[in-house]
């Protein structure tokens, strides 16, 4: 499980699971708005790690970012957390 930590949206953390293959998994954010991140999360799972991530960058919604456009940086920092315990 990987935790991330939301910067400039209501969401405040998203929590997902990657398995062998890169794909998401089980993907939640607490905090915001309840139905809309529960929809993303279902139309994210099983999907590709690099699809996700290239498909919701700089969506925009206040502050220069979105839930989605956290997500697509929780990706980030979790391939850079993997590169970084090698």
């Amino acid at each position: 499980m990987f935790v991330y930590y939301t910067s400039g949206t209501c969401s405040r953390q998203i929590i997902f699971e990657v398995d062998e293959e890169n794909r998401l998994h089980h993907v939640k954010f607490i905090g915001g708005c309840s139905g809309n991140l529960q929809g993303v999360g279902k139309l994210v799972e099983g999907r590709k790690l690099d699809e996700v991530e290239s498909l919701l960058s700089g969506i925009k919604c206040k502050n220069n970012t979105s839930c989605p456009d956290q997500l697509s940086k929780a990706i980030t920092a979790y391939k850079k957390s993997l590169e970084e315990n090698k």
